[in-house]
């Protein structure tokens, strides 16, 4: 709830007041100051309270709260939220998928989201459960690079599970040394007189990837 004080609900006697353009209009009354933010056809706003005396300033109130809730709106959508990204396995699963679901769980975790890698055990599998740990053994020399495991080789039923997240400082580091590569890459392509090389973007397969866990999901329960 807004309980900035504005106009006439502003009751001390006198205020310091700052101008439309952030000019310094002095100390005043509250009754002039008002009075000249009318003329203006502006509102006064409190914007220090516990001052001595309160600094107000003259302003379009309305349009300020438009603008500050643009701004935060605008940084709520650039504020990332962590989710947990679920990527199942069993003991045999073979060096493709393994591969190919390491490859999305690196991704997730470049973009921020927590991953967590289950191995499932079918039937009798459960009674090796040192094939989970040596695959999850596997995950974690694949993705120490980027990641913090956070929950390591944790059973539950049928599940062995470790729980990854994103290890900011590495991930920028990467980032920085890739870039720095890429600039190095095109520096000596131009100074050979050849085209720069183009970046091509990986295509985006995160709904296929869904659609893959879910197969998968079905099968284990199958």
């Amino acid at each position: 709830m807004d309980q900035t004080r504005i106009n006439r609900m502003i009751r001390v006697p006198e205020i310091r007041v700052i101008g439309p353009e952030g000019e310094a209009l002095g100390i005043m009354s509250t009754p002039d100051a008002l009075e000249r933010a009318v003329d203006m056809g502006l509102d006064l706003v409190e914007i220090s309270p516990n001052a001595e005396p309160p600094v107000c300033r003259i302003m379009d109130y309305g349009k300020f709260k438009y603008e500050k809730s643009k701004k935060e709106k605008d940084q709520k959508k650039k504020q990332h939220v962590m989710h947990l990204k679920e990527i199942k396995m069993h003991p045999k699963t073979d060096v493709h998928d393994f591969d190919f679901k390491i490859a999305h769980a690196r991704d997730f975790l470049v973009k921020g989201d927590r991953v967590k890698i289950t191995v499932v055990f079918r039937g009798r599998e459960i009674a090796y459960k040192e094939f989970g740990e040596q695959l999850l053994e596997r995950v974690d020399a694949k993705l120490v690079d980027i990641a913090l495991c956070e929950l390591k080789n944790r059973l539950e039923g049928r599940n062995m599970m470790s729980t990854y997240v994103p290890d900011k400082v590495k991930i920028e580091k990467i980032k920085r040394t890739a870039e720095k590569e890429k600039k190095l890459a095109e520096a000596a392509a131009k100074a050979a007189g050849a085209p720069a090389p183009v970046h091509v973007e990986a295509p985006k397969l995160g709904e296929y990837v869904e659609d893959v866990m879910e197969e998968h999901e079905e099968s284990v329960e199958q």
